[in-house]
């Protein structure tokens, strides 16, 4: 830290860096919260319950996303708890 300050200075020592290499956020707020209350309706006919696999189907379907894989599902779903 001491030579980053001696040779960019404090504010960028200081300042977080841009991520360039960064990929855009699969669902954005409002999609999450979409994807909540598909997971608490009920489920379709034929399940006992919602399954990963069966949310990321579903909301393909829906044309909300063109492709969402069941880890960005159940990561999503986590975070509500």
């Amino acid at each position: 830290m001491r030579q980053q300050c001696v040779l960019e200075g404090v504010e960028a020592t200081v300042e977080r860096k841009v991520q360039e290499n960064r990929k855009p956020r699969t669902l954005d707020g409002e999609s999450e919260a979409k994807l909540v209350m598909l997971a608490c309706s009920k489920p379709p006919e034929g399940h006992a319950q919602w399954s990963l696999k069966l949310l990321s189907d579903k909301w393909v379907e829906r044309e909300i996303v063109d492709t969402i894989s069941t880890e960005t599902v159940r990561r999503s779903l986590k975070k509500t708890a």
